[in-house]
């Protein structure tokens, strides 16, 4: 009895710090990824064969420039510039950033930096289930991710907005996975300079 209680209580201590190392490797992969060029907007992009590639969602997101884009340059239009995708995806019940979304971050974090009168809302979504109030923290818990992933490519704190909407803006009204997985995002909402 005292060697399982031994065994399951060592399990537990492998499983947390292996979760803590886990994000520490991925920021420290951004950060290098930043030192090898993979935030170049013009360079890097999403692999087409991404779980959550932005097609699987109907383009790039930008639809009728309803994130404001048309005052930004031609990358942001262009679908082959990780710049043109502007909604990071989610698993259900979490804010941890999918590798997939890395390289966008990354390249919209270089932008801000070489553009600091550029100022972005990172708006957190979640979908309908759970209550109102979980949803709303899980919503800036997922902002708060990408905040964390561009401040450590050097964007500044007055350039970043956190902002929570939960559940209550949803792209897709439908009662079914392929729904809820459009409503659990981060939007990347650029103001005017």
């Amino acid at each position: 009895m005292r060697i399982n209680k031994i065994v399951v209580a060592f399990s537990m201590s492998v499983a947390i710090l292996s979760g803590c190392s886990s994000t520490e490797e991925k920021e420290g992969s951004l950060i290098e990824g930043a030192q090898n060029g993979v935030n170049d907007a013009s360079a890097s992009g999403i692999s087409e064969g991404s779980q959550f590639s932005g097609d699987q969602f109907g383009g790039n997101g930008l639809g009728n420039d309803e994130f404001g884009v048309s005052n930004l340059g031609p990358e942001f239009r262009d679908p082959a510039n990780p710049l043109s995708q502007q909604t990071i995806y989610f698993m259900y019940d979490s804010s941890q950033v999918q590798q997939d979304f890395i390289p966008v971050i990354a390249a919209h974090a270089q932008y801000l930096v070489s553009h600091p009168a550029q100022r972005i809302i990172l708006g957190g979504h979640a979908d309908e289930r759970g209550s109102a109030e979980y949803n709303i923290a899980l919503g800036e818990q997922r902002s708060k991710s990408v905040y964390r992933l561009m401040k450590v490519q050097g964007v500044s704190d007055n350039q970043l907005e956190v902002v929570s909407y939960g559940e209550e803006k949803p792209v897709a009204d439908g009662m079914d996975e392929a729904s809820w997985q459009q409503n659990r995002r981060v939007e990347l909402l650029y103001q005017g300079q």
